[in-house]
């Protein structure tokens, strides 16, 4: 505001105004107290209020650009085959994600026409750039036919792929999983999902929508009058920095 464009104020030119501290001009006439914040407290408050709002509106859109990487990330996970199976029913299979990648979703529908059997397929994405290449990937032990069992991927290794082979004579399959190990990344706040299908015999359809945590493997349960099997999958963050443990 220029002082030559002030108008005369309760008696005082331009040149006899004062000024107070606050970025507001004011005559120099005797106001007291409760004028002076009658006068300077609106102003005051719309700043403060408009600051306050853009702080909030920053923080939500944080909050909003982080719960959308997150979304991304999970919902893009890339299924393999047009017909999204990688077996038919009596059928083996040998699955492996991309190099660099991870296994984050599975499907898969029951039949009991077809032997008790189930058809597969997996979802993969690449794990965060941080964690590097893999150091190394190998094969697990294989898990029995007929049989309940728990296995998690050794030397802190995650879920990459599976291996399967049906049987007839007890209509169930043997399992193994393909794992990858990424530097010396530890494993920590595990947990079991939910059972995989919920009851035997429906279909299944699981992603991993928590960010930041990785198949380590599963532990199943066969049900000998359905011939079907359930299954928990072990879920796992990894450390952010190299641990001494190697096999954790």
């Amino acid at each position: 505001m220029n002082l030559e464009n002030l108008q005369n104020v309760g008696g005082k030119t331009s040149t006899e105004l004062e000024w107070n501290g606050t970025n507001i001009w004011k005559p120099d006439v005797l106001l007291d107290k409760k004028q002076q914040l009658h006068k300077v407290s609106p102003i005051v408050c719309v700043r403060l209020i408009d600051n306050m709002t853009l702080v909030l509106l920053g923080v939500l859109l944080q909050l909003l650009v982080a719960a959308w990487a997150q979304y991304d990330y999970y919902s893009q996970h890339d299924y393999t085959d047009e017909d999204r199976w990688v077996n038919l029913f009596r059928q083996g299979f040998n699955f492996q994600c991309p190099h660099g990648q991870v296994v984050v979703a599975i499907r898969s529908t029951f039949s009991k026409k077809e032997g008790s059997d189930r058809r597969w397929n997996y979802g993969c994405m690449p794990t965060p750039h941080e964690f590097g290449e893999p150091t190394e990937c190998w094969w697990e032990d294989i898990n029995r036919a007929g049989m309940e069992w728990y296995q998690k991927c050794s030397n802190n290794g995650l879920v990459a792929g599976f291996s399967s082979q049906y049987f007839d004579s007890v209509l169930d399959r043997e399992w193994q999983f393909y794992c990858c190990r990424y530097k010396k990344r530890c494993s920590y706040s595990c947990w079991l999902t939910q059972d995989y299908p919920g009851h035997y015999g429906e279909d299944v359809d699981m992603v991993l929508y928590s960010y930041g945590y990785y198949i380590r493997g599963a532990t199943t349960t066969f049900s000998g009058v359905d011939r079907d099997r359930q299954w928990k999958y072990i879920v796992c963050r990894m450390t952010d920095f190299d641990c001494e443990f190697e096999n954790f």
